[in-house]
């Protein structure tokens, strides 16, 4: 039986209303999923405010209500706690609740606009074939060591997140990589976790329809590292501008990672090719089977926290070539007609442009690279003509299409991209608003030995418009056009 006074150690109280010393059923911040004896907690969010529906959670049965300012009226035999910030209470109780099970087993945060997913995936992978029981909570799924279930956020509720951690340990996991993203940092949900290690991948434009300024962005990603502790590693890529800024004030171990700078993990690229990439780390050659300068930065940010959990180096190397690439993280199929299609989830311009760079670092010029690309709806408006300048000066051939447009009109967000397209691109530039249209029409003008990018969905199955989803999985879409235009 878990009493609410149990759940309440280390939250900041500044009042309270009522017994704490009473038993509890769980622990919710969505009114609607209230029961009798759960406790609610009422969280302020940007969309709506849990304060408005703290009555409705005590018309549900709940026996405890958390906020941060008391209601005019209280009723009898419900107790009320208030505290200074909701989100950072809640990720303390979520915490309490389970055990705090992130003690319990080495948590690895991954944070930075680019690699985040890639770098826990691989981590995870790693890991599982070292033989360890490994669990991984990403943007593409969450996995308790081979159980698989879906991912909703980037970085989940502390509930969530918690509440998996937990099941980690149920199962006898040892390692959880974890990507953290600045949504996640900001809205504390990530407060009360116990991290074993930190890695920082790049900074660049992302989230700006979120955080007012790219310096809060840079700042709310730092806060991640400030917290961590001294029992803690923070290994972060100092090739990046705001890689020592990640550094200043952690009491964590400090440790960098490079392929231009002195660092304590240096790499080296030898041979980048389509099918693969040749590298020296730390004096050993290894060949691996990703491609390309970002993979090359994100592998390392691997090795290095493979080495910072105790890992042999030269059997992290070993498993490093072993590594298969990620869902919807440059994956590519060659056709029957010898056309390369890749989909990559670039949806930021650094990530866009990494991807275009890496495709004409190792394609021979002779052939042509089509690109389509969209932006998503109710998001960061500025990187819309970025990213279309991008693909224009970097392809033969750009279709703008959609990405999710999600409540907005698909055809003014690509309009909003062409703005961004040089007057010497627009011959090479060209529109579809139907995404399905913009691949096949890609797939038509492809000869053979062309290459096709897809960007911006990556492994996402769906495309959502006016508030619906749809099926909708890039590479199962250009496969079965190639198929067909080839027969």
């Amino acid at each position: 039986m878990i009493k609410l006074k149990d759940i309440l150690y280390k939250v900041a109280i500044e009042a309270v209303h009522g017994s704490t010393d009473i038993a509890i059923g769980k622990l919710d911040f969505d009114s609607r999923k209230i029961v009798a004896n759960d406790v609610f907690v009422a969280i302020r969010g940007s969309i709506s405010d849990g304060h408005d529906y703290i009555q409705k959670a005590i018309d549900l049965g709940a026996k405890a209500i958390i906020c941060d300012t008391f209601p005019e009226q209280f009723v009898n035999e419900v107790t009320y706690v208030q505290v200074n910030d909701t989100n950072k209470a809640l990720a303390f109780m979520a915490a309490n609740y389970f055990g705090n099970p992130s003690e319990k087993l080495k948590l690895v945060g991954i944070t930075g606009t680019n690699g985040k997913t890639t770098i826990a995936s691989l981590l995870y992978q790693l890991f599982k074939k070292a033989g360890f029981k490994v669990g991984l909570l990403s943007t593409v799924k969450i996995l308790v060591d081979e159980v698989e279930y879906k991912a909703t956020h980037t970085t989940p509720d502390s509930i969530t997140i918690n509440h998996f951690l937990n099941e980690m340990i149920n199962a006898g996991v040892e390692y959880c990589f974890m990507e953290v993203s600045s949504h996640g940092i900001h809205q504390k949900r990530t407060e009360a976790l116990h991290f074993r290690g930190g890695v920082f991948t790049n900074l660049s434009h992302d989230h700006l329809d979120y955080h007012p300024t790219f310096a809060e962005y840079r700042d709310v990603k730092k806060s991640f590292f400030d917290n961590l502790p001294k029992t803690a590693f923070a290994i972060s890529n100092i090739d990046d501008k705001n890689g020592a800024v990640m550094l200043q004030n952690t009491v964590a171990q400090k440790r960098t990672y490079a392929l231009k700078s002195y660092a304590d993990y240096k790499a080296q690229i030898l041979e980048n090719l389509l099918s693969g990439l040749l590298l020296k780390i730390e004096g050993n050659e290894v060949w691996v089977k990703l491609i390309g300068v970002f993979n090359a930065y994100n592998l390392l940010a691997i090795y290095g926290t493979a080495i910072e959990l105790g890992m042999d180096s030269l059997e992290t190397l070993r498993l490093l070539s072993e590594l298969e690439s990620v869902s919807g993280r440059f994956q590519y199929i060659v056709s029957d007609s010898n056309v390369t299609a890749i989909v990559d989830y670039a949806h930021t311009p650094d990530a866009l442009e990494n991807v275009l760079k890496t495709i004409n670092e190792v394609r021979t010029k002779n052939e042509q690279l089509i690109t389509i690309v969209g932006c998503g709806g109710n998001r960061d408006k500025a990187k819309r003509p970025i990213m279309a300048g991008i693909a224009s000066d970097l392809s033969n051939k750009t279709i703008l299409t959609s990405d999710n447009p999600r409540d907005e009109d698909p055809d003014v967000i690509i309009s909003e991209m062409e703005a961004g397209v040089p007057p010497q691109n627009h011959k090479k530039v060209f529109a579809v608003t139907d995404r399905k249209q913009a691949i096949k029409i890609a797939c038509q003008l492809a000869q053979p030995n062309d290459i096709i990018l897809i960007a911006g969905k990556g492994h996402e199955t769906y495309q959502e418009i006016k508030g619906i989803r749809t099926d909708f999985d890039d590479m199962k879409i250009v496969k079965e056009i190639l198929d067909q235009l080839h027969k």
